[in-house]
């Protein structure tokens, strides 16, 4: 097991549990701190969808910032237990929802709860290319607020499409040889 920390805000300094498997790959402290550089880097409220969220330290690091709620999603019952443990040591538990869920039956039951989100991170398992995908299923649920960052973490030997479902790239910043986080919003364009 790794221990991360949380970087800035409320709870710098604090320490995050991640899960200890193969399956679970937690964002490093470089390239988290980076990526709230850069959509942040502290948040006046708002809600945050944490998918494929394994330890939960992106929707924690953003509570931690600023941001008002997060919905935190895995599909691994070690990954959900972690997140719950992580929430409940920072006692943030009451600004969080945790579910054990298929990431695309999870968009579908936001979708019908009517709930939107101003920032959406995600990051599947690099060796599956799922963004085209949740892109369409974020838009066809229409669960992202009209201002809505869509953070997609991603192997760097992956290149994003420009636009997808109504949303079109912002920025792209490549981290080492392995990651690169690629920034969506609403494309104004097609509406």
């Amino acid at each position: 097991m790794r221990i991360l920390r949380v970087i800035a805000g409320e709870f710098k300094g604090r320490s995050i549990e991640t899960v200890s498997n193969n399956l679970t790959r937690p964002t490093s402290d470089k390239v988290k701190e980076s990526l709230f550089n850069i959509i942040g880097p502290y948040f006046s409220g708002g809600n945050g969808l944490d998918l494929f969220a394994g330890s939960g330290g992106l929707g924690i690091e953003a509570m931690s910032r600023g941001i008002n709620r997060v919905v935190f999603i895995d599909q691994q019952a070690q990954a959900t237990r972690m997140i719950k443990k992580n929430l409940t040591n920072l006692k943030l538990l009451n600004r969080a929802e945790v579910y054990q869920n298929d990431a695309f039956r999870a968009l579908k039951v936001l979708g019908k709860r009517g709930l939107q989100f101003d920032y959406i991170f995600l990051d599947p398992p690099y060796k599956k290319d799922l963004y085209q995908q949740l892109l369409e299923e974020i838009d066809t649920q229409q669960i992202a607020d009209k201002d809505c960052m869509i953070i997609c973490e991603h192997d760097s030997n992956l290149v994003l499409p420009i636009s997808a479902a109504g949303f079109k790239q912002v920025r792209t910043e490549k981290y080492g040889r392995t990651t690169t986080i690629t920034f969506y919003k609403k494309d104004d364009d097609n509406e």
